[in-house]
């Protein structure tokens, strides 16, 4: 022995190498200061034409350690100037709502409803918020229902006019289970908690899919917020998911209705959630209460179910929803899906819709329904490409009581729009000489507060006025309103102020005669660059690649686009034919097309910034998740050569691929990589059918798919071209995503391994299709980040 000591050997975290620490040191600092900018989620305004406005804005901001979402409220006073200024006095310091689940103000801004929503079998809290106090407090226990729905389908938080009676929509009670004791079944249902007894299962129920499993059947209940008071609107049929109610203008004499919107499950649930295409239709109840001897609304308790008889105001129509009633009472405004209903895409070109609402009270389930902004087929360059709106403000209404405000997507860009609903006139309204992002948030009166941003350029509040009202001006001026959440870290801002982006119109390859005008129009990307790249040292490019397909790249902030750009790549995201915003011609040529179309368009935009000397085909990685992660591995196996390496969250993965030598790295989150393993295990079964056979397939749907289903579903996959794939990819999947089962993505990836290709594979074992809980969504793009590094630098 020389009595040297061994030197031990370093032990690395699992996933990472010595080559790569650094890497991840460096990223996760720079991840982190992106991270903590604040979202601008929604405002309220409370007017007053003498003393100004009172805005509270609700803001959200991860919280890494405890992985989950901070929620604050953000309060100012606004004041306008004779000048044509505005001024917001902002709170010093914004307010935390732990554990709040939803906030929703009265209409006069006097109340303000926060809701808790219960941890396990605690009761669901409703607390009614003055404006120095809370003036009441009510807890709902579990046999009345559970938690209140707080997300953007079923919600719907509803006060009466005068402020007495909330509507709203929960999970139903969970319906008891038989009891077993040692001596075998127990008659009846009981609560007893005795240690002897255990629970069985009972009859599965089953749930509108991906974002909620668990989650009870929404059902409609009104509270009284003197007495606490709850009780469930009857009348409604079990087969109906109610959401989105709003209470009916008071008919003097008559019964107050509550209007709702219905989705109807009679065989099986699919998913719902980004599925437009659920027929959907409005309906309107008689709400459960009578006049006291004291003149105020209550609950009553006396009325047989024949006294609350249901009606469908909308069956000349299959889609109906977001219902909105004009300040007169005298229209009842909804948005439409009826061309994804009628197509089977999951999302398509939307329309509004309106009826009269009777003043007598008197319901009739054919009233005539007319067409406020119908489907836009194909528009010229410049023109309105059609309505596409997911939400709608809860109050939209300028004071004229026939103009409201809507926000839309127009080809890459959101803008803010005004329509006219008797007339049917489109406006828009956010400048038109820009190709940033912009979502109205709230209505000061007759003016617009909206959040404005871009691809470099985070989000900042803007006032919106028109130029000369009383002339009937249709100029908009939009002011920059100083805030705090404009602020983000010295570094950051040095970092975006170094960035620059332009949106291209990119040529259709190879257009055919059978094509119709729409899909044979110029589809867009947004090209993302530092400004000083040059043709001699091109940064290297990462393609994203949007979900859907029928979704959008919009030019909006994104935090972690913006921390890719940050570190050195330049970006190209691409709106191939499908994507949402480009009228429905275009929209509806990719269904029976996936695989070929949208993969072919992908490629001529890569080309045309290589033609035009913005990028060099040796510097290029590929990324995309569900849809996008279906494309990312289409790619490396139809142009292997192009990316070197790739990275993916939860790919859809069995479809084809055709165009060889092309790339250099690839990452993906939750892939559809195989559709005929995807068909049976999804939550959207019908996806699949659709969007391999083209509208047709909605007639194909089968639950027992054939071989000759499974034949097209795999020749239109990834999964197909695994032979050609050699790009080094990353997975990224989340274990509970149903949408995407994670074995699509894992029987990808052990394919490529088997034949030698690098692979890397991190599961999250908590999180379902978005893979958006803080903690997940930071480690994606930290080790997305560092893969593209390795590969591309």
């Amino acid at each position: 022995m020389d009595g040297s000591r061994a030197v031990p050997l370093k032990e690395m975290p699992l996933g990472i190498d010595e080559i790569s620490e650094d890497e991840y040191a460096s990223q996760s600092r720079l991840l982190q200061e992106f991270t903590s900018i604040s979202s601008i989620d929604k405002a309220w305004i409370k007017s007053d034409s003498r003393n100004g406005s009172q805005a509270m804005f609700s803001i959200s901001q991860p919280n890494l350690v405890a992985n989950k979402r901070r929620k604050f409220i953000l309060s100012s006073n606004i004041s306008r100037e004779i000048s044509n200024s505005v001024n917001f006095q902002w709170a010093p310091f914004p307010v935390e709502m732990t554990g709040v689940s939803v906030i929703v103000p009265s209409p006069s801004g006097a109340k303000l409803l926060v809701v808790r929503n219960p941890e396990y079998e605690a009761p669901c809290q409703f607390e009614i918020w003055g404006p120095a106090q809370v003036e009441k407090e009510f807890h709902i226990p579990q046999s009345v229902h559970g938690s209140v729905y707080a997300d953007e389908w079923f919600q719907g938080i509803s006060w009466n006019s005068d402020e007495t009676l909330i509507a709203y929509v929960a999970e139903e009670p969970s319906p008891s289970k038989p009891t077993f004791t040692c001596q075998g079944y127990k008659k009846g249902s009981t609560t007893d908690e005795n240690f002897a007894n255990w629970k069985g299962q009972g009859e599965w129920e089953e749930e509108w899919g991906e974002t909620y499993v668990g989650k009870g059947q929404p059902a409609l209940f009104v509270i009284n917020i003197n007495s606490g008071e709850t009780q469930a609107v009857r009348g409604i049929e079990k087969h109906l998911s109610v959401g989105q109610v709003v209470w009916a203008p008071a008919v003097r004499g008559s019964h107050q209705f509550l209007v709702f919107v219905g989705w109807s499950a009679n065989t099986r649930k699919l998913g719902i959630k980004y599925c437009y295409n659920r027929p959907c239709a409005l309906y309107a109840v008689k709400a459960p209460l009578c006049v006291s001897e004291d003149g105020q609304n209550i609950i009553s308790r006396d009325n047989s179910v024949e006294d609350f008889p249901v009606v469908n105001l909308t069956q000349s129509t299959s889609s109906a929803y977001h219902p909105r009633f004009s300040p007169d009472g005298k229209l009842l405004l909804f948005l439409s899906s009826r061309s994804a209903v009628e197509s089977g895409a999951h999302s398509a070109t939307d329309s509004l819709l309106r009826m009269d609402w009777p003043i007598d009270g008197v319901l009739c389930s054919s009233a005539k329904i007319f067409d406020v902004i119908p489907v836009v087929m194909s528009a010229d360059d410049g023109c309105f490409p059609g309505l596409y709106c997911s939400s709608f403000l809860s109050n939209p209404w300028f004071s004229d009581g026939c103009t409201v405000v809507i926000s839309s997507f127009w080809g890459s860009c959101q803008v803010v729009l005004s329509v006219n609903v008797l007339s049917g006139e489109v406006l828009r309204i956010s400048p038109t000489n820009s190709n940033f992002s912009w979502n109205a948030l709230s209505l000061d009166e007759d003016n617009i507060i909206a959040v404005s941003s871009s691809l470099v350029d985070v989000p900042r509040i803007k006032y919106g006025y028109l130029v000369d009202r009383e002339r009937k001006s249709t100029a908009w001026n939009w002011l920059d309103v100083p805030s705090p959440t404009n602020e983000c870290s010295e570094k950051v801002e040095s970092l975006l102020s170094s960035l620059q982006f332009s949106i291209m119109k990119i040529p259709v390859r190879d257009v055919s005669d059978s094509l119709t005008k729409g899909a044979r129009n110029p589809f867009e990307a947004i090209f993302v660059s530092s400004k000083t790249n040059r043709s001699d040292s091109f940064d290297p490019l990462i393609v994203f690649i949007h979900g859907g397909p029928h979704t959008v790249s919009s030019s909006s902030f994104s935090k972690s686009l913006a921390f890719l750009s940050a570190i050195g790549f330049n970006l190209l995201l691409v709106n191939y034919r499908g994507s949402l915003g480009f009228g429905e011609e275009a929209l509806q040529s990719l269904p029976g097309n996936i695989g070929s179309q949208d993969v072919n368009d992908i490629l001529v935009a890569i080309d045309h910034v290589i033609d035009v000397g913005l990028a060099s085909p040796s510097k290029m990685a590929v990324l995309g998740g569900s849809h996008g992660g279906f494309l990312t591995t289409h790619l490396i196996g139809q142009a292997p050569e192009k990316f070197f390496a790739a990275a993916t969250r939860n790919p859809a993965c069995n479809l084809a691929l055709m165009a060889p030598e092309k790339f250099f790295a690839a990452a993906t989150r939750n892939p559809a990589c195989n559709l005929a393993l995807m068909v049976g295990t999804t939550d959207i079964p019908d996806w699949c059918y659709v969007e391999a056979y083209g509208t047709e397939g909605k007639n194909r749907y089968t639950e027992a798919p054939s071989a000759e289903h499974l034949a097209l579903f795999h020749c239109k996959s990834p999964i197909s071209h695994i032979s050609k794939a050699k790009t080094p990819i990353l997975f990224l999947l989340g274990a509970q995503d149903i949408r995407l089962p994670i074995c699509s993505g894992l029987q990808y990836a052990q394919g490529l391994k088997e034949k030698g290709v690098t692979v890397k594979v991190i599961v999250f074992p908590n999180d379902n299709h978005p893979i958006d809980r803080p903690q997940s969504d930071f480690e994606s793009f930290l080790n997305i980040g560092v893969w593209f590094k390795r590969y591309l630098f």
